[in-house]
């Protein structure tokens, strides 16, 4: 079943109040996700309006060593990295130096134009591009070290398009490397450097940053995958050729604090916001996406909660946010290939969390 289609149900809010919910105990039920058959270290949290209300974490960070997995834990968060690169792209837009509906071209000269058809930055924002994804496991499980956003850019810079732009939906870490390398040339910043005083300097994640594969860090969770229930160590893939799209580090703390930092303008407007969760005309098995955001939840109300999931070798992540209630949900592991637990996890925490409002 798709991804987004188990949400969905797991977040049908118009029978959630009838579920057993009295039966769930995050404290119990995330100690239940830890241990050699699933995740070896989790942590999970949620807020409500800028209020941490529940906070917890099982596991090891690195089982060897039997330390334990924490909210403070430096680990991968994946594909959450994207909507933190949508946010910032807004910001450009908010200040007036980019245009959402204009040929990437206007920003990346060098950058080829395609037969299929011209790209926007809208395009790129909400995986309608045609930019195609990895095409093989060498490039999932990369080894070379990309020493700039430009040099990650040259491995599919000439590829042809999927499709004309515009036409359909598909999803690409690739697009959102353009993003960040559209953000250096309008910036005039590396895009380590605009993300860290534009977007973690403002909503107080002091433990988030660019994963270095050659970089040594204190208090770094070890990586795992989980095939089958048997969890292993796993190789620590280079980050450098997605990094806009999937190249952070950070913490359960830091990842709340992002939520809360989008559900009170912090980081961009309200109207900025409300532009980021206008539904696109192009569906993905009829599941909507926004600009760097899913959305979630049953019909009519698709974007009554909206988020990131996230996976990649030693990471499965989710965060998810209810605007109206200020609601924010952050499930991190140190262990891939766990998904299903993860997100079935983060939608009864997130259901929790309505229900249990003081």
């Amino acid at each position: 079943m798709n991804k987004i289609h188990i949400l969905t149900l797991l977040l049908s809010f118009a029978t959630i109040n009838i579920v057993a919910q009295e039966q769930f105990n995050p404290e119990q039920q995330l100690k239940e996700l830890s241990g050699k058959k699933q995740n070896i270290g989790i942590a999970a949290a949620y807020s409500i309006d800028g209020v941490t209300e529940w906070s917890q974490s099982s596991g090891f960070s690195c089982q060897d060593s039997e330390i334990p997995f924490s909210s403070t834990t430096l680990t991968r968060i994946a594909s959450i990295a994207k909507p933190m690169t949508a946010v910032a792209i807004m910001q450009l837009f908010e200040k007036g130096l980019i245009e959402l509906d204009t040929p990437i071209q206007t920003y990346l000269p060098t950058f080829p134009r395609k037969e299929k058809g011209d790209i926007t930055i809208k395009q790129l924002l909400t995986h309608t591009s045609g930019i195609s994804q990895y095409q093989s496991n060498k490039e999932v499980e990369n080894k070379t070290q990309f020493n700039s956003l430009q040099e990650a850019i040259d491995v599919f810079r000439d590829r042809p398009l999927l499709f004309k732009p515009g036409s359909e939906y598909f999803y690409t870490s690739y697009g959102y490397v353009l993003l960040g390398r559209i953000i250096e040339q309008v910036s005039g910043l590396s895009y380590e450097d605009y993300m860290q005083k534009n977007i973690f300097d403002i909503a107080n994640m002091k433990n988030t940053g660019i994963e270095n594969i050659n970089k040594q860090y204190d208090n770094k969770s070890c990586l795992y995958h989980n095939q089958k229930r048997k969890t292993k160590k796993t190789k620590q893939n280079n980050l450098s050729n997605r990094i806009p799209a999937g190249g952070f580090y950070s913490t359960l703390d830091d990842v709340i604090k992002f939520g809360e930092a989008i559900v009170n303008n912090t980081l961009i407007s309200e109207s900025t916001f409300k532009l980021m969760l206008e539904s696109q005309p192009v569906t993905y098995d009829g599941s909507l996406y926004g600009f760097g955001w899913f959305f979630y939840g049953p019909k009519p109300n698709e974007n009554i909660v909206i988020g990131h999931e996230g996976g990649q070798s030693g990471c499965t992540s989710q965060l998810f946010i209810i605007p109206k209630s200020k609601t924010v949900v952050v499930v991190l592991s140190n262990t891939s290939g766990t998904y299903r637990d993860v997100v079935t996890f983060a939608s009864k925490l997130i259901s929790h969390s309505e229900l249990n409002k003081k």
